[in-house]
C-alpha cells in the first residue's frame, strides 16, 4: 500500500519550510515512527516521521527544495520493512538506460545525472548500495575525494579528474574552491539563520533603539546559592543556577514598569498583564528563543527545570513553534561565553531584552574600603518610543537591588 508523505501542516506564522535533511534513501528499510525527513521553518525544525514499517519508493523534493503546507514530500510503501523496494529492484535497473561507460554497473537516476554533469565515468565510483548499486551519495563522496575508486581494466579510459570538491547541489553548498592553502566554501543561510539576520535588521531599522548599563554584585546570589544548592537539588531535582534569580528579578520589576512589558502594534501600545519572559538559547542552527509562560506564577525550581528542558530540546533540534512564540520580554546570557559587556538587539515586537554577562572579580569601594567584589555588567536595550529613559533606568536599577537583596524576591519588597 502506498502512502504519501507529507509536510507537516505549518502554523499561520510560518509560511513555507525548506526540506533540510532526507535521513532515509528510497529503499531503506523503515520502521513505524522513525525519523524520515527533516523541514526547516524560519522558526524551528519540524521531523517527520513513518507512518507504519515500509520504505520510501519515491522521494519527491530534494534537500534545498521549499515545501508548503501538507505538500507531498514522497511517495512510502508501507509493509515489512525493504519488501517493496526489494521487488522493484530488478524492474527499476531494467527501466534506467545504463551510461554508456557504466557497464554493468547500476546507477540511480540522481546518482547518473551527477556523475554526467561532472564527468566522472561509473567505473571509478565506490558503490556502497544495495546490491552494488551506485548512489548518489557515492558520486558525492567521489567528488570530495572521500572514496577511493575500484580497480579497473588497465584498457579503460581514465576519466578526468574535477577540478575542484563539488558539493551536492541538493544540499544547497556551492563548490568549493581551492586555490592552494586558500580554500573557499560558499554556503547558503539558513531558513533560521536567514530569518535572525532579516528580523535582527528591522529591530534596528524600525526601533529607536538605546541601551542603559549598569553592574551587580552577584556576592549575596551566589551565597545563597552555595548555602542551599544541595538541599535545592536534592529536593527538586534540578541544579540552581544564576537564570532563575534573574528570570524571577525581571518579572518583578516588569509587574512594576508595565511599558517595559508592552509592545508596539501599530500606532497601538499593547500593555500586557502577563509576564512571559524569552530566554535566548544558542543552538548550532542559531539562536532560539524559547518562551517561559507565567513566570509570575512559576518557582525558582520550575524555572530552571523547564531552562534546562529548553537547552536540551533546542540542542536536539526539537523545539516546537508554540514553544517560541508570543513573549513580552527577553533575557539573554553572553557570560557563559565569556561576555564582559554587549549590546544586546530588540526581539520584536518586544520593546526591552536585558543582556547578562560575565561574572568578574574588580576591586569595589565598601564604606570608604576596597573589596574584591564578583561584579557582572546588565545591559538594558529598550524601544524608546515606548520607554522613556528614566523609565530604562529604574527598571534595570529594580533588577540590580533585587539581586543584590535576594530575600527582597521572597517578601515581595
Amino acid at each position: 500500500m502506498s502512502i504519501e508523505i507529507k509536510a507537516p501542516t505549518f502554523p499561520e506564522s510560518v509560511a513555507d519550510g525548506t526540506v533540510a535533511t532526507w535521513h532515509k534513501k528510497p529503499g531503506e528499510p523503515i520502521q513505524r515512527d522513525e525519523l524520515i525527513v527533516d523541514i526547516e521553518t524560519d522558526k524551528v525544525v519540524l521531523e517527520v516521521v513513518a507512518p507504519a514499517d515500509g520504505s520510501l519508493k519515491e522521494v519527491m523534493k530534494n534537500e534545498g527544495d521549499v515545501v508548503l503546507s501538507d505538500e507531498v514530500l514522497a511517495i512510502f510503501v508501507e509493509g515489512a520493512a525493504g519488501e517493496a523496494p526489494a521487488a522493484e529492484a530488478a524492474p527499476a535497473a531494467a527501466a534506467e538506460p545504463a551510461a554508456a561507460d557504466s557497464g554493468d554497473i547500476i546507477m540511480s537516476p540522481a546518482a547518473r545525472k551527477l556523475a554526467e554533469e561532472n564527468g566522472v565515468a561509473a567505473a571509478e565510483i565506490k558503490a556502497t548500495g544495495k546490491d552494488g548499486r551506485v548512489t548518489k551519495e557515492d558520486v558525492v563522496n567521489h567528488l570530495k575525494g572521500g572514496s577511493e575508486a575500484p580497480a579497473a581494466p588497465a584498457a579503460a579510459p581514465k576519466a578526468e579528474a574535477p577540478k575542484a570538491p563539488v558539493a551536492s547541489p541538493s544540499a544547497g553548498s556551492s563548490p568549493m574552491v581551492d586555490q592552494g592553502d586558500r580554500i573557499e566554501k560558499r554556503v547558503p543561510m539558513t531558513r533560521l539563520r536567514a530569518t535572525i539576520a532579516r528580523r535582527l535588521v528591522e529591530a534596528q531599522q524600525n526601533a529607536a533603539m538605546l541601551t542603559t548599563y549598569n553592574e551587580v554584585n552577584m556576592g549575596p546570589v551566589m551565597e545563597l546559592r552555595k548555602k542551599y544548592k544541595d538541599q535545592f537539588e536534592k529536593a527538586h531535582g534540578v541544579k540552581l543556577g544564576f537564570m532563575s534569580f534573574f528570570v524571577k528579578a525581571a518579572t518583578e520589576a516588569l509587574k512594576r514598569f508595565p511599558a517595559v512589558n508592552a509592545s508596539i502594534d501599530g500606532n497601538d501600545m499593547v500593555y500586557h498583564g502577563y509576564q512571559d519572559i524569552g530566554v535566548a538559547v544558542s543552538t548550532d542552527r542559531g539562536l532560539v528563543v524559547p518562551v517561559l509562560r507565567d513566570t509570575d506564577s512559576m518557582g525558582l525550581a520550575e524555572i530552571e527545570s523547564t531552562i534546562g528542558d529548553f537547552g536540551k530540546r533546542g540542542r536536539e533540534g526539537k523545539l516546537g513553534i508554540n514553544d517560541m512564540q508570543g513573549g513580552t520580554f527577553t533575557i539573554t546570557n553572553g557570560g557563559i561565553f565569556g561576555s564582559l559587556m554587549s549590546t544586546p538587539i530588540l526581539n520584536p515586537p518586544q520593546t526591552a531584552i536585558l543582556g547578562m554577562h560575565k561574572i568578574q572579580e574588580r576591586p569595589m569601594a565598601v564604606n570608604g574600603q576596597v573589596v574584591i567584589q564578583p561584579m557582572m555588567y546588565l545591559a538594558l536595550s529598550y524601544d524608546h518610543r515606548m520607554i522613556d529613559g528614566k523609565e530604562a533606568v529604574q527598571f534595570l536599577v529594580t533588577i540590580k537591588e533585587l539581586l543584590e537583596d535576594p530575600a527582597r524576591l521572597l517578601l515581595d519588597i
